[in-house]
């Protein structure tokens, strides 16, 4: 499900967005009056939509765009003159007066493109620093030497243990080390 947060300057305007999402099968995280707001929401969901009029209580949309988190993406509701305005800024935006299909099917496409990203970043191997790569080697060498282990055995001891017990291998690592 994706995080879907509704802000307009007039809470009428974004209740109405609101109850046309939900009516339409979304259901909508937030809905707020401010950027601080929406920013606020943003920071403590980490990816989702933004679906925004122009102008708002505290900043103008393309403020409030430079300061989403990375995992947001942002719609914008506004007279087509506005819009034309706002072209290269990363934002899509619906034209007002507002067609209802537009909305849902403009939505659609974003929490599925949220979707595809999300599940691109968890298959993307995870890449450890220098010092929790250093961690690792110290156990495993902890291991050879103790148990007369092969690098590769020792490897897949810490792999089985951190699987085992649901944390990373890092931690498992560490909690090898700190044992002796």
């Amino acid at each position: 499900m994706t995080n879907i947060i509704v802000v307009f300057a007039k809470i009428e305007e974004a209740k109405s967005v609101k109850n046309i999402l939900v009516k339409n099968g979304f259901s909508v995280t937030a809905v707020c009056t401010s950027g601080a707001q929406a920013l606020g929401y943003a920071d403590e969901f980490h990816y989702g939509v933004i679906i925004s009029g122009f102008r708002l209580a505290d900043m103008i949309c393309v403020e409030l765009k430079s300061n989403i988190p990375v995992g947001f993406d942002m719609l914008v509701m506004a007279p087509q003159r506005i819009l034309s305005e706002m072209s290269g800024t990363g934002i899509i935006g619906l034209a007002m007066p507002l067609k209802v299909h537009e909305l849902v099917s403009t939505v659609a496409m974003m929490s599925q493109e949220i979707v595809r990203r999300k599940k691109k970043q968890r298959e993307q191997p995870r890449v450890r620093n220098a010092e929790d790569e250093a961690i690792i080697e110290n156990a495993k060498l902890l291991l050879m030497e103790r148990n007369k282990m092969t690098e590769d055995e020792a490897h897949r001891y810490l792999l089985k243990r951190s699987m085992d017990n649901s944390i990373s291998l890092v931690e498992t690592a560490q909690m090898l080390l700190a044992l002796n």
